[in-house]
């Protein structure tokens, strides 16, 4: 690809982060989106085809990465902490908190996954399922082994409170504010401890009736 393409291509996932975070999906076209990105409506039907392509890669260029993250530090945590339920919670929250923090349009991209959440887009989850179910299944296994007496169904309740949570905290949304004496780096530190600490104590609960 060459540089001119790549900089095409980044300018239009760039600008549909954007617009997709404070419109939504629905509320979003793409006359918007090219108009954003200052370029013409071929540009996106040549790089995406259309608008679902388009939402699916504004994910994807974030996701693939966090996703790489917390698999390997996922068999890290296995190799050297066998039996670690904290590692493996880490290896699950660190890289999304992290991602949370990247300069370059992390914000946006939590508010877009915000957006996921609030608006019914079967095609957006149905997506989302099929590229990065595998990653939750990783994790669920993992988290199995140092819980067994929890039902799969009971795993995965609180697999996705976890999740719930996690996305809670990626959009700062809570009532502790990073104190301006605190590094960004050390309020995500904290943030990831406290988080940990949380669900580690809520997979170890006992059985629900």
């Amino acid at each position: 690809m060459s540089k001119a393409q790549f900089s095409t291509k980044e300018r239009i996932l760039d600008a549909a982060e954007t617009l997709f975070a404070r419109y939504g999906f629905g509320g979003t076209s793409l006359r918007q989106v090219t108009s954003q990105a200052d370029v013409n409506i071929a540009a996106v039907n040549y790089h995406f085809g259309s608008k679902e392509n388009l939402v699916n890669e504004v994910f994807r260029r974030r996701m693939d990465e966090m996703s790489m993250q917390r698999l390997r530090q996922l068999q890290d945590a296995l190799r050297n902490s066998p039996g670690d339920l904290d590692a493996i919670l880490a290896a699950f929250v660190e890289p999304a908190l992290a991602m949370a923090q990247d300069r370059h349009g992390g914000g946006s991209f939590i508010r877009v996954i915000a957006r996921a959440y609030a608006e019914k887009n079967d095609s957006l989850r149905r997506f989302l399922s099929e590229q990065y179910g595998h990653v939750l299944r990783e994790f669920a296994k993992a988290i199995a082994g140092c819980v067994p007496g929890l039902s799969k169904s009971e795993l995965y309740w609180r697999l996705d409170f976890l999740a719930g949570a996690l996305t809670y905290a990626m959009a700062d949304f809570g009532m502790i504010k990073r104190p301006t004496s605190v590094s960004e780096s050390e309020h995500r530190q904290q943030a990831a401890q406290e988080l940990i600490r949380f669900a580690s104590a809520g997979f170890k609960a006992g059985k629900m009736n």
